[in-house]
């Protein structure tokens, strides 16, 4: 019989993460955009919404849940950002956001279930090392994660019509930013990698290539 598990996804997004994971487990979502969490809820209706502050959420409920999945805000730390924008002057250099390493650290302390902090690749060297590197994404989990290459596909990458045939999700009628909330969705097969290794599970290639045609 399959385990079934009280997950808390923050900074839930659009749910790109969660696709692939199905409706056994009991999924609470926190999201701060009312736009992208009504996109969220139209998507996964069985899962519990909360519209509202991720980190300050994640402070005061921890410990009621046995899996927790972080992807705290990844902008500032972007070598994207730094190298192609603030270099060419296109944007601004900012501070780092520090809720990353906050949350990082609080959880190593203090979670006593499984959990996963997901971000971007950094411009500089990271503070704490990551458990592992999964394709595009730097991760600091407590469990073991095996590194997973994805099957590549012919997607016309940097457009919303790509974006939405790589992840699945047609956002037509949705009043959110597309090219920005498509660009931050982790992918649904990365996501139900990570889910399966903290389930103790390790997916079969085939399965994986399977997983990838139900994104669409």
């Amino acid at each position: 019989m399959d385990t079934v598990m009280k997950i808390l996804n923050l900074y839930a997004g659009i749910g790109g993460n969660r696709k692939l994971w199905g409706d056994e487990h009991e999924i609470t979502a926190v999201e701060y955009d009312p736009n992208i969490a009504a996109a969220y809820r139209h998507f996964w209706p069985n899962d519990e919404l909360i519209v509202g502050d991720a980190h300050e959420y994640l402070l005061h409920n921890y410990s009621n849940f046995d899996f927790i999945w972080t992807s705290p805000p990844c902008q500032s730390h972007s070598q994207m950002r730094q190298y192609m924008g603030v270099t060419s002057g296109q944007v601004k250099p900012k501070y780092p956001d520090m809720k990353l390493y906050e949350e990082i650290i609080f959880l190593q302390a203090n979670c006593k279930g499984l959990y996963i902090v997901e971000n971007v690749k950094p411009y500089y060297e990271p503070l704490i090392r990551p458990t592992a590197i999964l394709q595009r994404h730097p991760v600091w989990a407590n469990f073991p994660i095996e590194r997973i290459d994805l099957p590549s596909d012919n997607i016309e990458w940097g457009t919303v019509a790509g974006w939405q045939e790589s992840t699945g999700f047609d956002l037509t009628g949705f009043d959110v930013d597309k090219r920005t909330v498509l660009r931050n969705c982790v992918s649904p097969i990365l996501g139900l990698h990570i889910l399966n290794a903290a389930l103790g599970k390790t997916p079969k290639s085939e399965q994986m290539l399977f997983d990838m045609e139900a994104i669409r």
